[in-house]
């Protein structure tokens, strides 16, 4: 007769007879206090696997669970979601793995096991609440979490879910229509050979003579499914799209560019199958738990601003939908080292900011999220040429409409562009001054534009003083109020020196277009107001920044200035690779103070 009872010291022994009383739960029987656990438990065949997980559970309070017993638990996980293992044993073991793995490349398996942990936690009644009990708990009571590997581990947990969801259908990318001829209404010749079930109705060699004269009337569709996955292509239109690329370049296009819609454009319809549907569900939901709070908000933006996500995601309605609750809390905070991370990683790479602007696949608000991004961006230290330049030059249509609709951070770019001569061509600055013009809010914005451009060649027509210093403990509005009151378009030396104004005066400064020499010694003037005046104020020649709190982000900046002759950087964050780049950039550099940084 086999055994049926199971000694937790790992003797084995036999009994006849019916099984005693029922045991009591087993994370009450099994105890780690380094020494065995005595008593005996009944193991009816069906338990075995609640018996195994159980016994072995002391093991993995100081260890992480090797990949074969991984497979194990994911199994246990995928099969009996419900059962008391994934509570009392598997909790403490993932708990561990997010809070001390280094790398989930060299571990798969714990990552696929945490995968699957939070999966199952998810099938019980109370669901998503107890997914969200679990993240409160990892992120713990404070308002700062005490673990720094908790955020990382549980986005690439969510990363790897969330591809998982599109897997099938990235797996058979060769066999399906690239982005590139989704783009161009899947006209392009396909000579692919299937391997999914794959319906292409596209004009082959022996069906030629069959379908010329019905291929021009009729609507050419790509259909590609899978048991997870079902995508649908259809073009709104037989016109095809302008397209920024060559016809002839065989190159993967830029995925936003790919993923534009327009009524030239085709669309693309995903539906995931019922099971894929619910993690992708479970995990975005994540994604935006995460979000809520502030400490993890700064890491969870740069973690997201590469955009790790398929491009089958991305052209899909329902994630692109419920993700745009991640963005807009990176669009709503306040700290540069989040809402920047909207923009793209790189240049010539697209970023959030761009996916959802209007024109972009993920937008469907008509442009209100994209404007609180602009809002945000412009009300920190992106108040800059560039910035404005790269609206102008790729959103202008969506910035006049949404200013023709009334919003005021729109019409207050377009004001900027004309004020900084950013727009060249005048039929365009007229059409800017008609949108302008056509609402209240807009009208008024202008018209104080035209006074201050008139004030400004007015001072610069009657002269002024060519020097001045304000009294110290003077601030930014004081700076303000006495720029506005006089003439100073012949200003060349200006000393703020021991007064309180801060980056924020820059947009004054760059006013002054005779200025040559600027004293901002022991000021909180700092790496934002460097920026811009390194963009307008390129005639200055002197520059004191000692004891100001820029940086080199700032510093770098000043490469632009190539009339700079004197510069003081003494007590500053000044790096020495960053002294150096400078003094190969800045040709006429001849009086340097680098004294008390790190360049000294």
């Amino acid at each position: 007769m086999p055994p049926d009872i199971l000694q937790c010291t790992g003797q084995l022994r036999c009994k006849q007879g019916p099984a005693p009383a029922p045991r009591t739960p087993p994370h009450t029987q099994f105890r780690s206090s380094g020494r065995q656990v005595r008593g005996w438990l009944f193991c009816p065949e069906g338990d075995k696997e609640l018996v195994l997980s159980t016994a072995i559970a002391p093991l993995l309070e100081n260890n992480h669970p090797p990949p074969d017993l991984c497979e194990f638990f994911c199994k246990h996980c995928r099969e009996r979601p419900r059962s008391m293992v994934v509570i009392e044993v598997f909790t403490p073991v993932v708990q561990r793995i997010l809070k001390h793995n280094m790398d989930f490349g060299k571990c798969p398996r714990l990552r696929l096991f945490t995968q699957e942990y939070i999966l199952a936690l998810n099938e019980l009644n109370a669901g998503m609440e107890v997914v969200k009990k679990f993240i409160q708990s990892m992120h713990g009571p404070t308002g700062h979490c005490p673990h720094p590997r908790v955020l990382p581990n549980l986005v690439a947990v969510c990363l790897a879910a969330i591809y998982s969801c599109y897997e099938e259908f990235i797996n058979s990318r060769d066999n399906s229509p690239s982005l590139k001829e989704i783009r161009n209404g899947c006209q392009q010749p396909c000579d692919r050979k299937p391997t999914l079930p794959l319906r292409l109705l596209h004009p082959s060699p022996d069906l030629v003579s069959q379908e010329a004269t019905l291929s021009e009337a009729r609507l050419k569709s790509v259909v590609v499914a899978s048991s997870e996955i079902h995508v649908e292509v259809e073009p709104a239109s037989t016109a095809k799209p302008a397209l920024t690329a060559s016809v002839g370049n065989d190159s993967e296009p830029n995925l936003i560019d790919c993923l534009m819609v327009s009524p030239a454009c085709s669309t693309m319809s995903i539906e995931l199958g019922p099971q894929a549907d619910r993690t992708l569900g479970c995990y975005v939901e994540i994604l935006k738990l995460l979000s809520d709070y502030d400490d993890w908000r700064p890491s969870l933006a740069s973690l997201l601003q590469p955009i790790p996500f398929p491009k089958e995601a991305l052209a899909h309605e329902k994630f692109t939908k419920e993700l745009k609750y991640v963005i807009q809390r990176f669009a709503e905070d306040p700290r540069q080292e989040v809402h920047s991370c909207l923009l793209s990683v790189r240049a010539g790479k697209d970023g959030w900011f761009q996916l959802y602007s209007p024109g972009g696949v993920a937008c469907d608000d008509d442009g209100e999220l994209f404007a609180s991004m602009v809002h945000i961006l412009m009300g920190s230290c992106y108040k800059t040429k560039k910035f404005l330049l790269s609206l102008a030059e790729n959103k202008l249509g969506p910035c006049m409409l949404l200013a023709l609709r009334g919003n005021q951070t729109m019409v207050e770019i377009l004001c900027l562009m004309l004020e900084y001569n950013i727009i060249d061509n005048n039929d365009t600055q007229l059409q800017i001054i008609s949108t302008l013009e056509s609402t209240a809010v807009g009208k008024r914005m202008y018209e104080q534009l035209c006074e201050r451009q008139r004030e400004l060649k007015e001072l610069q027509r009657k002269g002024g003083p060519t020097r001045l210093t304000l009294p110290s403990k003077s601030t930014d509005a004081d700076l303000a109020r006495l720029l506005s009151s006089g003439s100073f378009g012949n200003l060349e030396n200006l000393s703020l020196a021991f007064t309180n104004v801060t980056s924020a005066c820059a947009e004054h400064l760059i006013k002054l277009p005779s200025l040559k020499q600027l004293n901002l010694w022991s000021t909180q003037f700092g790496d934002a107001g460097l920026r811009l005046l390194s963009e307008h104020l390129t005639m200055l020649q002197v520059l004191n920044l000692c004891e100001t709190p820029v940086t080199d982000a700032g510093l770098l900046a000043l490469s632009s200035m190539k009339s700079l002759c004197s510069l003081n950087m003494n007590s500053t964050k000044l790096s020495a690779d960053t002294y150096e780049d400078l003094k190969a950039k800045l040709p006429n550099l001849k009086e340097v103070d680098v004294r008390y940084t790190e360049a000294w």
